[in-house]
């Protein structure tokens, strides 16, 4: 019988280059089998280090597919649906790094969870498995669920897609694990914390938002704000706002992806810097002029423009500065966090005092930002004023498009204004497409077995 040749199962027995516990970037090694481990710490490493595949493509497509940022190379120019208007065609082997990487992070979590004694190493391993389908599920939807440390190699059957209602099941109850398990005090070396598993809880709860979800949502995001000094995570004063993106580990930081310039990821390196600095041909002329609109109306006194735009000849990102391929990629930070509780509570309740709660959140941003508390007076008001707020705040951290999807403001045939307060060409596309395509390497591989996403 053919052998399965899927990219998650080639990583199906693995022994890990010898590394002390704090270095996360360290490459793997493959091929001895688990079994044979008694000390799990390098297979976790791994674990950590295959989440460095998925992102330049988190970048390219959270902020180049919403109205932030502009793509002008073919075929990336395709991801770029608020500058064309339309989306033609995609290359689906663009995403085959992202896909396999993140599985072979799903499947060394497996080896993990299955085969450790030590229970701290297990709730790592349960958010950083978590982390992983979060990525898949809001990029392809329904996926392939592996739970096994040692996957059948000839059973096709275990490769189709699950719904997405089961992938985020599946995730809740791994971020659920880990944040029972979890020591709360910020780590030294980058781990994964209670914190972070119980911010990025609370995002996922945001995200699927299901009847019900907010009030669970508001809850974990709640303790996270509300315990996150005592934990060692705090907002950075607006003096050092630069830092955030700069200093790797920094006090505001809830959980990154660490990167190194000496270490490669499946995209020959981890250059998501180079494409918003203008020193991609991808994207030679990033900014979207509405986002510079939006700046604009924010007003001068806003420490956030500075750093997140350079006005120069061409108009880039000033973000991640000096810092290029080292800088850590952020997968969660405390500012995220607070300004998911102010829509949390905003959208859980249509009242005076849900609103007076959810304003005390967000000024906390304004005002680190150097900016007057919000007029913002309805719950409408409040809604856009934290959406406007989060777009300023996490502009190049790849997360506008995903926040333009849980706001339902991407729809075949939306009006400019509902898009953006400033006139951009209005993306006119089937909803097939808030969706990505699978890697047909993959499909090919799993004879079919794994289907392609409709309109590709």
């Amino acid at each position: 019988m053919n052998k399965i040749k899927f990219t998650y199962l080639m990583m199906g027995a693995m022994l890990f280059t010898t590394a002390c516990s704090s270095d996360l970037n360290q490459i793997p090694s493959v091929n001895p089998q688990s079994e044979s481990l008694t000390d799990f710490t390098n297979v976790l490493n791994a674990a950590y280090y295959y989440q460095a595949t998925a992102v330049t493509p988190m970048a390219v497509m959270g902020d180049f597919r919403a109205d932030n940022a502009y793509m002008f190379e073919a075929p990336y120019s395709d991801f770029d649906a608020f500058s064309n208007g339309a989306i033609i065609t995609q290359d689906a082997e663009f995403f085959r790094p992202f896909y396999s990487g993140l599985y072979k992070s799903i499947l060394s979590a497996n080896i993990v969870i299955t085969k450790s004694t030590n229970a701290s190493q297990k709730a790592e391993a349960k958010f950083l498995r978590a982390l992983a389908y979060f990525k898949l599920v809001q990029v392809f939807g329904p996926v392939t669920i592996n739970l096994s440390d040692a996957p059948s190699t000839s059973d096709t059957s275990i490769l189709a897609r699950r719904s997405v209602a089961d992938v985020y099941a599946l995730i809740i109850s791994d971020l659920i694990d880990a944040k029972t398990t979890l020591g709360a005090t910020k780590s030294t070396t980058g781990r994964a914390t209670k914190y972070a598993a119980q911010g990025l809880l609370g995002k996922v709860y945001m995200t699927r938002a299901n009847p019900g979800d907010i009030t669970l949502a508001k809850t974990e995001l709640s303790t996270v704000v509300s315990g996150a000094s005592a934990a060692g995570f705090n907002l950075i004063a607006g003096a050092s706002y630069a830092t955030i993106f700069t200093v790797d580990n920094n006090a505001e930081t809830l959980f990154a992806t660490q990167l190194s310039s000496s270490i490669s990821d499946e995209y020959s390196g981890s250059d998501f810097w180079s494409w918003f600095s203008g020193a991609n041909t991808k994207s030679l002329n990033p900014i979207d002029g509405s986002l510079t609109a939006a700046f604009a109306a924010s007003g001068s006194a806003d420490v956030r423009k500075a750093v997140v735009i350079k006005v120069a000849t061409p108009t880039k990102s000033n973000k991640y500065g000096t810092a290029g391929a080292n800088a850590d990629w952020i997968e969660l930070r405390l500012a995220d966090v607070i300004l998911l509780y102010a829509e949390a509570l905003n959208e859980e309740a249509d009242n005076a005092a849900a609103r007076t709660l959810a304003l005390v959140e967000l000024n906390k941003i304004r005002t680190r930002a150097g900016l007057a508390n919000t007029t913002a007076a309805t719950q409408v008001a409040l809604r856009a004023a934290i959406a406007n707020d989060r777009r300023l705040e996490l502009a190049f951290e790849g997360q506008r498009w995903f926040d333009l999807l849980r706001y339902n403001k991407v729809t075949p045939g939306a009006t400019q204004a509902a898009l953006a307060s400033t006139a951009i060409p209005t993306p006119s596309f089937s909803n097939n497409y808030y969706l990505f395509p699978i890697p047909s390497s993959e499909i090919s591989a799993s004879f079919n077995v794994i289907t392609q996403n409709p309109g590709y």
